[in-house]
């Protein structure tokens, strides 16, 4: 039975389609956890799975009266499920990487002088200077990627200092965008917010300053450094004198402390719901960063979130920048850095093929999915080992890695003679075979960019071939059975697949962790020796796959190859049109 007079640390996810809280104590120990789903629970917004488009430009962007409803809404069902709020003793949060928020004058001085009587919707609704954020789906910034490359001589370069070459969705390139689209909202605009900070704002009641991991994620900051890249803010505000930019970013000020003391708790939340005045707020991070936060990882652990997008994340002590991947400071622990690929077809495509088999099980719709992706053989292959490896990409969306259109293409590999040829009728039954092939290809994009980074045990395991210790997944696909088999048969991981139990809520199960961190460590406690001593494995994970399979796993090392060369072909005939 929990203590009800216990200290409890509040975690929020801000994501696309969702905001969730979920509330621990001391121990670790979730007590309350709720959502809102902006499709099924917000009102006024003509959205779809949380986001508004403009394809004629690959706009993706939300609305953000949206997330202020939300944040109400979220402390409501809080509330009416019993939480006393005076038991808060700490709140983070983690918000989706790279998108933007653009406050005004105005709504700067609204933040700072809310009026518990009245919601956030009504209040900050025109605090402003542009009323959306961009998505990380969103990809109408490719001439801006590129003058991102080119300032600093290659994409090599740039990921040498900010550990990633230009993407899409980075903040840099989005912020050049939009001064170039909006002059007169560039001028109005007094601040800008990552999507984290716009969360860790809210609850301050003035601008909080960038995460020190979160800013990893724009493009303009110098890893190596810690601090802003002069020719990057350059080329972003279009002028040598980047002084007007450095004002909107706050950028003298980001705090190398994950667990930071921003500041106590604005009077709105304490009058509107009951928190206690004393209340502290510490930095929110990135949704990737936080949910590296959500268990003591080691060594040779990986990550898979299986959400939205499909996210790859480890912890890891060496910088070895490559345009092929991200590295970003940890949230919390100087001299680590987060390891992490981030593709946009992650949940939206599986659900595309699950919608394409028929008849669709309404009480389950991944039941056929499921069924058929089990029965079906790895790769499609018959039982000669020889046959062709049936393997394709599916991308409803413009993909980022690699950096393709939206579209589908299968092909036949015969990795005997390293021979690729296109697939047809007569070679690929549609759509049973696209069920595993989008699981299978998906992994296998994981495995072909982290091998240089794995390494074989050692011990009694020494003799097996490089692989993650263990694969823990998260997000919504970690509760499916046969995505879970298929992960370990393509990753490996000697000690098995594994789930964590709030793996839907991974990320503001780590917001929360992270609170609680910043609020009862000790001097110099590190995040993951508070945690680690705290976190029981046996309360918080289940073994739900086996990982490593002889011959399986390296019949899968062979399709690595395979589905190198399907992606160069891709990129080929896209520059051949």
């Amino acid at each position: 039975m929990a203590d009800k007079s216990s200290p409890l640390y509040l975690g929020f996810d801000l994501s696309t389609q969702q905001l969730k809280s979920l509330a621990v104590n001391s121990n670790l120990k979730p007590e309350y956890e709720v959502k809102f789903d902006f499709d099924a629970d917000s009102r006024g917004f003509n959205i779809q799975k949380g986001v508004l488009t403009n394809e004629a430009e690959n706009e993706v962007f939300a609305p953000l009266g949206l997330w202020l409803q939300a944040i109400d809404a979220v402390l409501q069902k809080l509330r009416d499920n019993g939480m006393d709020f005076s038991r808060v003793r700490g709140i983070s949060g983690a918000g989706m990487q790279h998108g933007s928020v653009y406050w005004s004058q105005e709504g700067e001085r609204a933040l700072e002088s809310l009026d518990s009587s009245k919601s956030l919707e009504a209040q900050l609704r025109d605090a402003f200077s542009h009323p959306y954020s961009p998505n990380w789906q969103d990809a109408s910034t490719q001439s801006q990627c590129d003058d991102f490359d080119k300032q600093l001589g290659d994409e090599v370069e740039l990921a040498v200092i900010t550990g990633s070459k230009a993407h899409h969705r980075f903040t840099g390139p989005q912020i050049l965008r939009f001064r170039t689209k909006h002059p007169g909202k560039y001028e109005q605009t007094s601040r800008i917010c990552l999507v984290s900070s716009f969360l860790a704002s809210i609850f301050l009641g003035r601008i909080a300053p960038f995460d020190i991991s979160d800013v990893c994620g724009m493009n303009l900051w110098d890893i190596k450094a810690g601090a802003w890249h002069e020719r990057l803010l350059s080329l972003t505000a279009g002028s040598t004198d980047t002084s007007s930019l450095k004002r909107k970013l706050g950028a003298a000020n980001v705090p190398e402390d994950g667990g930071a003391f921003l500041g106590n708790i604005h009077p709105y939340f304490v009058k509107r719901y009951g928190f206690d005045r004393s209340c502290v707020i510490a930095p929110s991070t990135g949704d990737n960063p936080s949910t590296i936060l959500a268990l003591p990882l080691r060594p040779l652990d990986a990550i898979v979130s299986l959400g939205t997008s499909t996210t790859y994340l480890m912890s890891t002590p060496h910088y070895k920048p490559n345009p092929a991947h991200h590295l970003m400071n940890h949230p919390t622990t100087a001299g680590l850095y987060m390891f992490m690929l981030c593709y946009k077809n992650g949940g939206l495509a599986r659900e595309q093929v699950r919608d394409s088999l028929s008849p669709l099980e309404t009480s389950n719709p991944w039941q056929k999915f499921d069924q058929v992706a089990i029965a079906s053989p790895p790769l499609g292959q018959s039982s000669d080992p020889s046959s062709p490896m049936k393997l394709g990409l599916f991308f409803p969306k413009p993909e980022i890695v690699p950096n393709v259109r939206a579209g589908i293409w299968r092909f036949m590999y015969k990795p005997r003679i390293n021979a690729l040829m296109a697939a047809d009728g007569t070679t690929w039954n549609q759509p049973e075979d696209d069920v595993r092939a989008i699981v299978e290809s998906q992994f296998l994009s994981l495995r072909l960019r982290s091998r240089d980074l794995v390494e074989s045990p050692t011990g009694p395991n020494a003799h097996l071939p490089p692989q993650p210790r263990r694969i823990y997944l998260v997000g919504g696909g970690s509760r499916n059975a046969a995505i879970a088999k298929i992960a370990g048969e393509v990753l490996g991981g000697w000690e098995g697949v594994y789930r964590l139990d709030v793996g839907e809520n991974a990320c503001a199960l780590g917001a929360a962790y992270k609170a609680v961190w910043a609020v009862e460590r000790k001097p110099g406690e590190s995040f993951e020796d508070l945690i680690g001593g705290r976190w029981k494995e046996a309360e918080f994970v289940e073994k739900i796959a086996k990982g490593y399979q002889e011959g399986i796993f390296e019949r899968y090392g062979l399709a690595v190859e395979g589905l190198d060369m399907v992606e160069k072909e891709v990129l080929k005939e896209e520059k051949n049109q």
